[in-house]
C-alpha cells in the first residue's frame, strides 16, 4: 500500500515555514525529519506514525484513533500510530504534527552525515570486466 500523498502534502505545507526539515523514505512510507530526527510519518501501511518520545503521557495513547505503534511484533515506546480519522481534519493533523515537532525540539540537533566513500574497485576485477566475454 502506497503512502497518502494527499497527507504528505498537508504535512509539508504544515512545515514549510522551518529550515530544519528534510524528507526521507521510510517505513513504506514518507517521514519528515526536523533537525535531523524523525518527527513524523505517512504510513505506507496507513495512518500517521508520530513521535512523542518515552516520557509521553499516557492520555495520549487513549485519545480517539490513537495506538501505540507496533513494528514486528515489538512495542515502540517513542511513537503513537494515528489511524485516518484522527488527522481528516486540519485541527487534528496540526495537533499530531506540533506534539510531534515540540517533542523533537528538546533533542539535540543532529549533525550531517557526510556521504559515504565508494570503495576502490581492484585492478583484477577492472581487467575482468574489459575482457571479452567467450560464447
Amino acid at each position: 500500500m502506497a503512502y497518502d500523498k494527499e497527507v504528505a502534502g498537508r504535512i509539508r505545507t504544515m512545515l514549510s515555514g522551518r529550515t530544519d526539515v528534510a524528507e526521507q523514505k521510510l517505513f513504506g512510507g514518507l517521514c519528515f525529519m526536523v533537525r535531523g530526527h524523525m518527527c513524523c510519518a505517512v504510513s505506507g501501511r496507513g495512518g500517521l506514525l508520530v513521535r512523542l518520545g518515552p516520557d509521553a503521557p499516557a492520555f495520549v495513547f487513549s485519545e480517539p484513533h490513537a495506538a501505540p505503534m507496533e513494528m514486528r511484533g515489538r512495542i515502540m515506546a517513542d511513537y503513537v500510530r494515528v489511524a485516518p480519522d484522527g488527522y481528516q481534519n486540519a485541527a487534528g493533523l496540526k495537533k499530531w504534527v506540533t506534539r510531534a515537532t515540540d517533542f523533537v525540539e528538546t533533542l539535540p540537533r543532529k549533525a550531517k552525515k557526510a556521504p559515504a566513500k565508494k570503495a576502490p574497485v581492484k585492478k583484477a576485477v577492472r581487467k575482468a570486466a574489459k575482457r571479452p566475454q567467450k560464447k
